[in-house]
């Protein structure tokens, strides 16, 4: 089965490893408290690049993504049935630190978005839409932030999304 998400440019870099082209895997994290975004890549220097149209912070912005280590796990299934993800980077600065912090105190959720940019096409991530997930939980020191994140609960979501009302539907009242 095919990922119908990452488009033909990444899907050649993933199969080929052609010479020249570098995957950049970044994380944004987002939380109301933060006074802009979290943005890291995974890699030794900083990485400006271009979010897509409809971002949910900056849509259609150049932004630069600061070089950080970091491991990101692909959903893994828990045993309640909800895909879930964890995310480390290790030695966070005290301004990373300083806003997990924050978040970890307040009730907002704090929500993160993967992105994987080609370094022969900065003008979008080569995944479309990102992953978005909210954090489930944090585990925070100088050394390193150890978050969980997941996509939801499904169960509790309203089936169907749309609310069917004879206001809006007059051919479900009957005469």
């Amino acid at each position: 089965m095919t990922d119908t998400a990452l488009s033909a440019a990444i899907k050649e870099a993933y199969a080929s490893a052609p010479k020249g082209v570098v995957i950049h895997p970044t994380l944004e994290i987002r939380h109301p408290s933060f006074a802009a975004p979290i943005r890291v890549v995974k890699d030794f220097e900083d990485l400006t690049a271009y979010l897509e149209a409809d971002a949910p912070e900056d849509p259609g912005a150049e932004v630069t993504f600061v070089a950080f280590a970091f491991e990101f796990t692909k959903p893994e299934v828990t045993p309640d049935g909800r895909p879930q993800i964890t995310v480390e980077i290790d030695n966070v600065d005290r301004q990373i630190l300083t806003n997990i912090e924050l978040a970890i105190s307040a009730s907002n959720i704090t929500e993160i978005t993967y992105r994987e940019y080609l370094s022969t096409d900065l003008t979008g991530p080569q995944t479309d839409p990102p992953i978005h997930m909210s954090v489930t939980g944090v585990v925070a020191n100088p050394m390193r932030v150890s978050m969980t994140a997941g996509f939801g609960n499904l169960a509790n979501k309203q089936f169907p999304g749309e609310v069917y009302d004879a206001e809006r539907f007059p051919g479900l009242v009957q005469q």
